[in-house]
């Protein structure tokens, strides 16, 4: 993860812009206000505005030169998800991972299946592992 990722801290919205973008890009603005019509209700100016926002953090670029504008993630999926990931267990949970796990496991958040994906995912990191 670059420097540049470890410091974009993208809004609710801006998460359901770039997912878009992570899902299929280039999308034009046109394009991004068709899909996220119904669930937010959200205009092209609102969109726009974003957007710009979201190009001033190094979260998107743009590039025109055809009927519009086509808009990229230059933000990768993995680092935003790890930054995201790591400011709510710091906000939430005191940065502990094992307490975020003993709440969701004793409040029974996890499925039987969930617990299943843990343990594998336990049992192949300690394997990794030397010594």
């Amino acid at each position: 993860m670059s420097t540049t990722e470890e410091n974009i801290v993208l809004s609710p919205g801006e998460w359901k812009l770039i997912n878009l973008l992570w899902a299929h890009s280039p999308r034009t603005i046109t394009q991004m206000v068709r899909a996220l019509t119904d669930d937010t209700g959200w205009s092209k100016y609102t969109v726009i505005k974003m957007l710009q926002r979201m190009e001033e953090k190094g979260a998107v670029r743009h590039e025109e030169g055809g009927p519009a504008k086509a808009f990229f993630p230059v933000l990768a999926q993995q680092a935003a998800e790890l930054t995201e990931t790591e400011a709510f267990l710091d906000r939430v949970y005191g940065g502990s991972l094992g307490l975020m796990m003993s709440v969701m496991v004793r409040g029974g958040q996890l499925s039987r299946s969930e617990l299943n994906e843990i343990y594998l995912l336990l049992r192949e990191t300690e394997e990794e592992k030397p010594g």
